[in-house]
C-alpha cells in the first residue's frame, strides 16, 4: 500500500468517526429528551413476546388477522409521511411492521418519529400481507425498549473490516445475520456428539483446568499464579491424564467437552484457546477408536448438511466413507516414493532424507522414525484431501500410545486428516508404568534442555501403577470440525470471540 493510499484510508477513517461521534451525541440528546419526560427506555424491565418472527411467516394461515407481540431491532425504515414501514430483526427472522398515525395516535407517532434504526422496539399489532404480498405486522402500539446510541456500520461504510468483525462480533451478528448460522450449526455439533457417545454408555465429565505441574508434552501453557497457595498454575493444554485417571479408578467409557489453553501461534487453524473432546474406553484399542470416529464424522455429516457429501472451500469431499486407511509407512511410500523398510540404520535413513532434500529437525541425531516422520510431513499431509487414517506412528513422537507388539519401534497410534488438516489424534494408550516413566524423563528432560520449568507427572504414574486396563483413547478439536461442517476458511469464523491482540499494541 502507497502512502497516498495510506493517508487516504486514514482521512476517511478519520471522517467515519466525526460522522459516527455527531450521530452518537444527537442520540444522546434525544435519550436526555426522553428521560426529561420520564420516559427512559432503559428503565423498563420486560416484554411480553408472544411469537417469534421466523413463526409467523411459517404459520401465516393461523395468524393471519390475529394480533401478536413481536420484538426486536430496527433494521431499515421508509419513511411515507404519515404511514412509515419499518424491518424489525428478531433472533430468528426480520418482519416488516406497517405503522400509521392514525393507529398508534399522534402523540406516539411523533415520538416514533424520532427513534433511530438500531433501536430496539416492541410492537402489537395484526398479522397481514400487503398488496406486494409481504407478510407483515400492522402495527396498533410500539413501544421503544433500548436506545441505540451508534450507528449500525453497514448505514454508513459497511462492517467490511475483518479484524473489526472478529473484535465486535455483536456488531457482525447484528449487520451479517448469516453469520449466527455458524454458530447455531456449532451447538448443533456438540449436541449430536453428545448424544452420540452417551448412546454408547459413555458419561460426561468434568476435570480440573488449573494444573500444578508443567508438563513434559510439547505444547506451552499459560502460567498463572494461586495467590492463597502461593504458587505458579498451568492452564491445562489437554484433558487426557485426568481422564485416564478416571479408566483406572473404574469407569469404563468416559468423555470430556473441554476448553483448552496452548500459548503458541495463531493462524487459520489455530487459536490458543480452543474447544477439544477427548473419549477414553477400556478394553479396546486403537481400531476401536477408528470405528467410532468414522462413524461419528458420517453421522454427523448427514446431520448438519444433510448429506454425507460436502463442498469444502471449492474442493468435494465424501465423508460417508469407507475412510482410507494406511499406515505412515505405506503413506510415505504412496507419496514420497520411499521405503522406511529399505532403511538398514539411522545413518541410512538420514542420508535418503538429506539426498532427498527433506529436513529433520533432531539432525545427526535423528533416527529412522524422526526421518520417517519429516517425509510425512513434506511429502504425505498436503495431499490427505479425502478423510484419510494413517496410523502406526514411530514412538519417537508418540510418548503416550502404547507399542505394537510386532514391532516396538512403532505404536499403536493414529491421527486422521481431511482437507489436508489434522482432525484428531487416538492412540491405544499405554498402560506400562514403567516404560511411561521413562518416556515422561525423556520429554521432560528435552522440554527442559528448551528451558522450561516441566516436571513428570509423579501421580499419574501413581495411578498407573495400580493398573489401569487396556484402553482405547482418541481426541479431536471441534473447532476444526465445526469450519469443516460450516465451511468456513478460518478458525476465527467459528470462534463467537477469537483471541485478539488488542487495538491499541
Amino acid at each position: 500500500m502507497s502512502d497516498n493510499q495510506t493517508n487516504d484510508q486514514l482521512q476517511e477513517e478519520e471522517i467515519q468517526e466525526q460522522d459516527i461521534n455527531i450521530l452518537k451525541k444527537v442520540r444522546i440528546e434525544k435519550l436526555n429528551e426522553l428521560k426529561g419526560k420520564d420516559q427512559d427506555p432503559y428503565q423498563i424491565t420486560k416484554y411480553d413476546v408472544s411469537v417469534k418472527n421466523k413463526t409467523i411467516r411459517d404459520k401465516y394461515d393461523e395468524l393471519e388477522g390475529q394480533t401478536v407481540t413481536i420484538a426486536g431491532r430496527i433494521m431499515s425504515w421508509r419513511d411515507m409521511g404519515k404511514a412509515n414501514f419499518i424491518d424489525v430483526r428478531d433472533d430468528t427472522d426480520r418482519m416488516q411492521v406497517y405503522i400509521r398515525m392514525n393507529d398508534i395516535g399522534e402523540d406516539q407517532f411523533a415520538e416514533f418519529k424520532k427513534w433511530d434504526i438500531g433501536d430496539i422496539i416492541g410492537v402489537e399489532g395484526f398479522v397481514f400481507t400487503t398488496r406486494k404480498g409481504e407478510i407483515s405486522i400492522h402495527a396498533q402500539k410500539v413501544v421503544l425498549l433500548s436506545k441505540s446510541l451508534l450507528p449500525l456500520p453497514e448505514k454508513w461504510h459497511g462492517l467490511k473490516d475483518q479484524d473489526m468483525r472478529y473484535r465486535q462480533r455483536y456488531v457482525d451478528l447484528i449487520c451479517n445475520p448469516e453469520v449466527k448460522d455458524t454458530f447455531v450449526k456449532r451447538s448443533q455439533i456438540l449436541r449430536e456428539i453428545r448424544q452420540y457417545l452417551d448412546s454408547l454408555g459413555y458419561l460426561e465429565v468434568d476435570t480440573p483446568v488449573l494444573h500444578t505441574l508443567e508438563i513434559g508434552a510439547a505444547a506451552r501453557p499459560f502460567v498463572t499464579h494461586h495467590n492463597a497457595l502461593d504458587l505458579d498454575m498451568y492452564l491445562r493444554i489437554e484433558t487426557e491424564l485426568y481422564l485416564k485417571r478416571l479408566i483406572v479408578g473404574g469407569f469404563s467409557k468416559v468423555y470430556e467437552v473441554g476448553r483448552i489453553f496452548r500459548n503458541e501461534g495463531m493462524d487459520t487453524s489455530h487459536n490458543p484457546e480452543f474447544t477439544s473432546i477427548e473419549m477414553y474406553q477400556a478394553y479396546t484399542d486403537y481400531f476401536g477408536m477408528m470405528d467410532i470416529i468414522e462413524d461419528m464424522y458420517t453421522m454427523l455429516t448427514k446431520k448438519i448438511c444433510g448429506t454425507d457429501v460436502i463442498t469444502y472451500q471449492g474442493t468435494e469431499i465424501n465423508m460417508g466413507g469407507p475412510w482410507e486407511r494406511l499406515t505412515m509407512v505405506e503413506a510415505v511410500r504412496k507419496y514420497a516414493g520411499v521405503d522406511y523398510n529399505d532403511w538398514k540404520s539411522d545413518e541410512e535413513a538420514r542420508s535418503c532424507a538429506k539426498s532427498k532434500n527433506v529436513e529433520v529437525e533432531e539432525g545427526e541425531k535423528a533416527t529412522k522414525g524422526h526421518v520417517l516422520i519429516a517425509f510425512f510431513d513434506e511429502y504425505v499431509e498436503k495431499k490427505l484431501i479425502q478423510p484419510t487414517i494413517i496410523y502406526d506412528y514411530p514412538v519417537e513422537n508418540s510418548p503416550l500410545a502404547k507399542r505394537k507388539p510386532s514391532d516396538p519401534a512403532f505404536t499403536e497410534r493414529f491421527e486422521y486428516f481431511i482437507y489436508a488438516r489434522e482432525m484428531g489424534n487416538a492412540f491405544s494408550e499405554l498402560n506400562d508404568p514403567i516404560d511411561q516413566k521413562e518416556r515422561f524423563v525423556k520429554q521432560v528432560e528435552a522440554k527442559r534442555a528448551q528451558g522450561a520449568n516441566a516436571e513428570v507427572d509423579e501421580d499419574f504414574v501413581n495411578a498407573l501403577e495400580y493398573g489401569m486396563p487396556p484402553t482405547g483413547g482418541l481426541g479431536f478439536g471441534v473447532d476444526r470440525l465445526v469450519m469443516l461442517l460450516t465451511d468456513s476458511a478460518s478458525i476465527r469464523d467459528v470462534l463467537l470471540f477469537p483471541t485478539m491482540k488488542p487495538i491499541d499494541m
